[in-house]
């Protein structure tokens, strides 16, 4: 145990004075392996940074990037937020329901939450602002609102979770279905209250005619997310291979509407290439942490420790969301989901807790943290896009993370809500 507070404490000191993750995950590492006497192994660090990254499974992460940054080069963030207008922007607090909406309707397409919030959240915040809504709260409603991406499939989060826990991808994206959608009813039922008090405007209701071209164009969006679980779930395609495919129908869509242009594809394949280059160095970097926490049986005894102090499984899942919660407003969810997993996995194990449950409470519990101050990447991308003060926003937020919060309690204390629908499509998990 002493060495896994070595390597942990190492690394969290030095991202609080400033040192990239990446760096900050490999030096506490490699200080680990010095304490543990493999010095003269120093080998072992480049083999264990390429045997990380040069998993397979992992290739879906920079095909799926690539495709939500695709979507977003050739326009269809516009076409899902027309259609989102269409369908409920005449309700009181319209604009703020097709926030939710729209953010719904995109997480089935990009997989991230920052892609939500630099797709849409520039659409959103002007529309909103120019009917009334303070620039805070619509600011801070559409990070709220990004928290969805994540959770309802394709996402990247997701695969990450599946390549550590060895679990299905499949089962993954089903499980999170149900939990993005409450995320979603959660702050549309928050919205709803808050109307009662505050003043919100209503949009004109659509025409039929207005209502059918928004459905029409926003099909290419909205069938997007089908044919990629489809593929995956009905054993068309790997994980990898849906990824290809939804690059692939991306491009396609772009042509049929002349919508890509040569400057937007390259630039949609630079931030892609930067951002998978990244996660990919991540995962890679941390597999030295892994190998020594395994060669050294760091997980084995803290699990012993954990489970000397806790006696129930509802005791643990609270642990672990309120410890999750906590480090995600310091942390990155991919450095914090590699260097926590091969700790908490065994004794969710021990205490009977699915998987896939499991996969949904530390996935969401991890994203509040990027709408969450003082580090939350998605509060300052928000504060870039809108021109809000990152002050104000950080304020204005608080109470819209009650809703995912009350969600997250929701899907750790009932399993069927996240296990329902993959039990239902590919029968229990044996």
């Amino acid at each position: 145990m002493t060495l896994g507070f070595l390597v942990i404490g190492g690394f969290i000191i030095l991202m609080m004075v400033g040192v990239p993750v990446t760096i900050a995950i490999g030096a506490a590492s490699v200080a680990g392996l010095y304490y543990a006497g493999f010095g003269d192994q120093s080998l072992v660090v480049p083999q264990q940074i390429i045997d990380g990254a040069a998993k397979p499974g992992l290739l879906a992460i920079p095909f799926f990037i690539l495709a939500g940054n695709l979507m977003n080069a050739i326009g269809l963030t516009d076409r899902i937020f027309n259609f989102a207008l269409a369908l409920v922007g005449h309700f009181r607090a319209g604009l703020a329901y097709v926030n939710v909406l729209a953010s719904l309707l995109f997480a089935g397409v990009s997989g991230a939450a920052t892609a939500d919030i630099a797709g849409l959240g520039q659409l959103e915040v002007k529309a909103m602002r120019a009917r009334g809504y303070t620039p805070e709260f619509a600011a801070a409603l559409t990070v709220a609102t990004s928290l969805v991406g994540p959770i309802v499939p394709p996402s990247i989060s997701l695969i990450v979770y599946a390549w550590l826990a060895s679990e299905s991808v499949a089962r993954l994206f089903l499980g999170g279905i149900v939990p993005g959608i409450l995320v979603a009813i959660s702050f549309m039922l928050y919205i709803r209250t808050m109307a009662i008090w505050v003043p919100m405007p209503r949009e004109p209701r659509a025409t039929r005619k207005e209502l059918l071209k928004a459905t029409i164009e926003g099909i290419p969006a909205l069938v997007a997310p089908g044919i990629i679980l489809g593929a995956i779930v009905f054993g068309f395609a790997t994980a990898t291979e849906a990824g290809v495919i939804a690059c692939g129908y991306s491009v396609l869509i772009g042509l049929f509407y002349r919508k890509l242009k040569y400057d937007a594809l390259w630039d949609a394949l630079v931030q892609s290439t930067t951002l998978a280059s990244l996660i990919m160095m991540i995962i890679g970097v941390s597999q030295i942490m892994g190998w020594l926490f395994a060669f050294e049986q760091v997980p084995q005894a803290f699990a012993s420790g954990i489970l000397d102090a806790i006696a129930s499984k509802g005791v643990f899942l609270t642990f672990t969301i309120a410890m999750l919660v906590l480090i995600g407003c310091f942390m990155e969810a991919t450095p914090a989901k590699i260097i926590l997993l091969p700790l908490l996995l065994p004794i969710a194990d021990m205490f009977g807790i699915d998987r896939v449950q499991f996969g949904m409470v530390i996935t969401l519990s991890l994203l509040l943290g990027i709408a969450t101050p003082p580090l939350g990447v998605g509060l300052y991308l928000m504060s870039a896009v809108s021109g809000v003060r990152f002050e104000k926003l950080a304020v204005a937020i608080l109470p819209l993370l009650i809703p995912p919060i009350l969600v997250l309690i929701l899907i750790a204390s009932v399993p069927e809500i996240t296990l329902w629908l993959p039990n239902l499509v590919m029968g229990p998990a044996q």
